[in-house]
């Protein structure tokens, strides 16, 4: 080989790494979470509630990521605003919203009925899911979750509100508790991180 054809192929080899390593450092590069991410090595508890379609459980949607959600339709602003938010981060994936399930508990069974939860939660997005049970029912499972709620007085027109725990929990493929976005969240942030999630 000659001298000029020995640097022709040094230069050759030296571009073609720098080609590799620009495809490759994106994809090994640690990314970082928006949301507060559990390592918990146990599964999500499970549950059973009634829906629109049927009795719910947890594990029949394993192979998806679940957002586990608990509001209320009476729910002046946080629960619309959450629910506004999820719904463009779903628009912002795509396809892949296809493997993500929102389910809505609701922490007002006395006035949510299954018709009014199917209503409620559908107008933000078709796939959303609304999930009602006994008073004693929800308690156990929000109490299984970590989640606080209670009703207190609100004015004439509203009748009481209910004070709740407004984070949305990210369930993965496997069945894991995996992330808790904070309230306030933006869509952007959410789209990223079950981006993540899904690949």
């Amino acid at each position: 080989m000659s001298k000029n054809n020995r640097w022709i192929f040094i230069i050759g080899l030296l571009v073609g790494l720098a080609v590799v390593a620009a495809l490759a450092l994106p994809q090994l590069r640690t990314y970082t979470f928006h949301a507060t991410v559990l390592q918990s090595p146990d599964k999500a508890p499970d549950f059973e509630l009634e829906t629109a379609t049927g009795p719910v459980s947890l594990d029949e949607f394993e192979g998806k990521i679940v957002l586990l959600y608990f509001g209320y339709t009476f729910c002046p602003d946080v629960c619309p605003a959450t629910l506004a938010e999820i719904s463009k981060a779903l628009d912002m994936i795509g396809k892949k919203a296809e493997d993500v399930q929102l389910i809505m508990i609701s922490v007002d069974p006395t006035r949510d009925t299954i018709e009014m939860l199917r209503d409620y939660v559908t107008h933000f997005h078709p796939s959303f899911l609304g999930a009602t049970g006994s008073e004693e029912e929800i308690a156990t499972i929000a109490t299984l979750y970590g989640i606080f709620f209670e009703k207190h007085e609100g004015t004439k027109a509203s009748g009481y509100l209910v004070d709740h725990t407004a984070t949305v929990m990210a369930i993965d493929q496997e069945g894991h508790l995996k992330l808790i976005f904070s309230y306030g969240t933006p869509a952007q942030e959410i789209a990223e991180d079950l981006d993540h999630l899904l690949n």
